[in-house]
């Protein structure tokens, strides 16, 4: 190829860095490593192109790329728009393909596992009762007023030296009815936008529905088959455990991007494994289960299998018990929630929803799980649940079950608060700035949605947009 003669430096690097990384960790290893890069970029390009209607290119450069550091400049993808497939290679050495499948999003295809999900039936987004409440009037709503509308645009400022923030869209909720929204060009209210570790908080609900009828009880031990031998020390793992992060598996952390989560067993299972909840449900101890905060995917890649068996045991039965369950009460229009090739749904970060539906969810949780036709979804008491503590996480986090937490008077909370967070808020929060704050005492639901290499996931910004907020929606502004 002549642009890999082209950089042939960049590429020798590369190659003596894999062999030594080769001698290091074996072989094996090495392929599970590199089939990250190209499998994350199959399905990202995959869901922003077919889920999400997004300009693949634009979101190569901006949301893929930058992540992957100097591999970026090694990945080719091709788009078929016909067949609805991704596929890319890395300095042409290592493939990948990712494929549409309908409702189900997409997944990246791993040998034996090409088969589909979706076999073309109908839909059960209208199963769930009565239908919800509009958010507002057709069309984009304006701020209410200057004070909103100056906080929405310093929400998308983005610094003349970098780095880039990439605010996709901002939704702002007061009493239950947007007051005020922008998005990015290119991106609508019905646009689709990953929701990253957000999906966690969504995964907290479906539980909670579980609990409600009856199905679950989150302090009996786990229902995980590959834990019943007698004598495995994983079996008195809970489910509210693994909510809270406190499972003690020995799965990698999930807290931090960038390149060196390459070698990260997390990292590999979301990217590079075809039954994700096999490879956790494997994992060892490191810590006594409920001694030890460790925030991993793989809690909530066992509670999602969880889900699927109580909904039915397979993917079909799993996203119609979503749909009718969740999805069709809260209104959500726009939302797809993918699969792994197990059919188990990928509860911890693969969420795509528009911002509005984000600001739904946020409501269900700001009326205690009741939604705004009057419907209760979540046991009573479940959200104040949620964002309670873990104390664990709280010097240096402020994790509660699910969502992050102002409550509990933790080192985190504490922080958080001094910089304009009110003290009785949680939030839904993914990885580069993806926001679902809740707000009770204000009546406020705030979404900030994008890609952002700003440190700490954005979060000074989104401070200051939420004591913008409040200042805007005072009473006579």
């Amino acid at each position: 190829m002549i642009w890999l003669r082209k950089n042939w430096k960049l590429a020798s690097t590369l190659a003596c860095l894999g062999s030594a990384a080769a001698a290091f960790m074996g072989r094996a290893a090495l392929v599970r490593v590199a089939g990250v890069p190209v499998h994350f970029t199959s399905h990202q390009l995959c869901s922003a192109s077919f889920v999400a209607g997004l300009d693949p290119t634009q979101f190569f450069n901006e949301a893929i790329k930058p992540k992957l550091g100097p591999l970026g400049a090694l990945l080719r993808y091709d788009i078929d728009r016909q067949q609805q497939e991704v596929r890319v290679s890395l300095a042409g050495l290592m493939h990948s393909r990712a494929v549409h499948d309908g409702p189900f999003g997409c997944r990246v295809l791993h040998p034996g596992r090409e088969a589909r999900f979706f076999k073309g039936e109908a839909d059960e987004h209208q199963e769930g009762g009565a239908p919800a409440p509009p958010l507002t009037a057709p069309g984009l709503v304006a701020p209410v007023n200057d004070g909103l509308s100056g906080a929405l645009g310093h929400a998308f400022a983005e610094s003349v030296s970098g780095p880039r923030r990439f605010t996709k869209a901002v939704v702002v909720m007061h009493r239950g009815r947007i007051v005020g929204e922008r998005y990015a060009e290119g991106v609508t209210p019905a646009t689709p936008l990953i929701g990253w570790s957000m999906t966690k908080s969504v995964t907290n609900a479906l539980l909670g529905i579980l609990v409600r009828k009856g199905m679950l009880d989150m302090h009996k031990p786990a229902a995980v088959a590959e834990w019943s031998t007698p004598g495995d020390p994983r079996q008195v793992i809970t489910p509210d455990q693994m909510l809270r992060m406190m499972s003690g598996i020995g799965c990698g952390q999930s807290l931090h991007t960038g390149l060196t989560t390459l070698f990260d067993a997390d990292t590999q299972m979301e990217f590079d494994m075809a039954d994700q909840s096999a490879f956790a449900a494997h994992a060892g101890l490191r810590a006594r289960p409920g001694s030890e905060w460790r925030y991993t995917n793989c809690n909530f890649v066992l509670l999602s299998r969880i889900i699927r068996d109580l909904a039915g045991g397979d993917a079909n039965a799993a996203r119609h018990f979503i749909a009718r369950e969740l999805f069709a009460p809260l209104g959500f229009a726009h939302a797809t929630l993918e699969y792994d090739s197990a059919g188990v749904p990928l509860g911890s970060i693969h969420l795509w929803a528009s911002a509005r539906d984000w600001a739904r969810f946020g409501q269900l949780c700001l009326r205690d799980g009741v939604t705004e036709s009057g419907q209760r979804i979540l046991p009573e008491g479940w959200v104040d649940y949620s964002a309670e503590l873990t104390p664990q996480s709280g010097d240096e986090y402020g994790y509660g079950a699910g969502f992050w937490t102002q409550r509990g008077n933790s080192t985190a909370a504490r922080a958080r608060i001094a910089a304009g967070m009110p003290a009785d808020s949680f939030m839904a929060v993914g990885s580069q700035g993806q926001y679902t704050i809740i707000i009770p005492s204000e009546d406020v639901v705030i979404v900030r949605i994008g890609w952002a290499y700003t440190p700490n996931d954005d979060r000074i910004a989104t401070e200051r947009l939420v004591r913008e907020t409040i200042a805007a929606l005072q009473p006579g502004r």
